[in-house]
């Protein structure tokens, strides 16, 4: 089977390489289609080709206004080029379309496939929700990461049970399985646990919760809080004290397995969003078996059902505390979350099975596009 995964912005190279990688080792013909990578060397292409179709050689920085202009003048074009290009696939697997009120009108004469990370968007602009449900509707197959997910677009969205479908967001043991290397400027061994908060910092992830939380520990351990910053700094950082470190910036896949490494727990303190399904930082936590504090959120429970992490309410820092304050106390609670993290990352949350369940849908829909072109 001649597979397209394409993600024209690049906006989740792990989960892009990760899926790619595992449906051909499955054996199918996979091409990742997508853009240069702004922020540093994306991963290897591991049996799958990859091609930089979209937005090549943009002015402005990544994230600038200039930027953005640039990508929606090329959208467009870039769109229709890759459309004739889908020839050449059975299954086009889109992970992100970003402008869902013209995409709509651009998808490829393939059965396709969308991959709904964001359930709705995080932060819509007038009339985006009303296009990403469109663009739900007009695509083949919507995969969601949990049962939270697929409940939130049949009931809160109205789609079709039938076409929405759960495949589990694997674990990036492929992040795990990078050398060791240096931990990133700014950050050091303390000599005393250490709990890690990672990725990009944006109001709904917690933050400030996690801060007031974090009063009272000090003495216990160090948090560390390392990702770009998509909000203002300056109150997160009048809340934190002694013992808080930052790194807010962009950090390259060997430092992030540097942090995962070192850290003797993760923490996701995410607050209550319905748009919200599943996170590539927890998928991370479980593949380099980490204990985790996540609050009860999106899917975050369903993965904290099977043992691999401990849910709090979310928005709730006394709550957080506690959990954070019992998990790092007891050394055998860490480790008993540690065994159920590994156990997800070989079994319901591998690769091997997501790439599984994918191929069975790809093979459904292939079916049936036969079908009714014979009828």
């Amino acid at each position: 089977m001649r597979v397209h995964i394409v993600d024209p912005s690049a906006f989740t190279p792990p989960y892009d390489h990760a899926l790619a990688a595992a449906l051909a080792r499955a054996g199918a013909d996979v091409e990742l289609v997508t853009s240069p990578f702004a922020y540093g060397a994306a991963p290897a292409a591991d049996g799958y080709v990859r091609r930089e179709l979209f937005y090549r050689r943009l002015p402005g920085a990544p994230g600038s206004a200039l930027r953005r202009a640039a990508k929606l003048a090329v959208h467009v074009p870039a769109m229709l080029a890759y459309r004739r290009a889908a020839h050449d696939a059975d299954i086009v697997h889109f992970q992100w379309l970003d402008v869902p009120w013209l995409d709509v009108g651009l998808l490829p004469r393939r059965p396709v496939v969308l991959t709904a990370h964001d359930l709705l968007p995080r932060e819509p602009r007038p009339g985006q929700t009303a296009a990403q449900r469109r663009l739900y509707r007009a695509v083949d197959a919507v995969v969601v990461h949990s049962e939270y997910g697929r409940g939130a677009l049949v009931r809160g969205l109205g789609l079709d049970p039938t076409r929405v479908h759960v495949i589990p967001h694997g674990a990036f043991t492929h992040l795990a399985a990078l050398p060791d290397a240096a931990l990133p400027a700014g950050l050091q061994d303390p000599g005393r646990r250490v709990v890690l908060f990672f990725g990009l910092l944006r109001p709904y992830k917690g933050v400030e919760t996690l801060l007031r939380a974090w009063r009272g520990l000090e003495g216990e351990g160090e948090l560390w809080i390392v990702g770009r910053a998509r909000m203002a700094l300056e109150p997160l950082k009048a809340l934190a004290g002694p013992g808080v470190r930052f790194v807010t910036r962009f950090v390259t896949d060997a430092e992030l397995a540097a942090c995962f490494r070192r850290a003797d727990a993760v923490v996701l303190p995410y607050t209550r969003t319905e748009r919200f399904d599943q996170s590539g930082v927890l998928a991370t936590a479980l593949a380099f078996g980490k204990p985790a504090v996540v609050s009860d959120v999106g899917g975050f429970g369903e993965v904290a059902a099977g043992g691999a992490a401990r849910v709090v309410p979310p928005g709730d820092p006394v709550a957080l505390h506690d959990a954070l304050a019992q998990l790092l106390a007891h050394p055998e609670e860490r480790a008993r979350l540690a065994a159920g993290a590994r156990a997800a990352a070989a079994g319901p949350y591998s690769w091997q099975t997501a790439a599984a369940r994918t191929l069975e849908l790809y093979a459904e829909l292939a079916a049936s596009r036969a079908d009714f072109q014979r009828a």
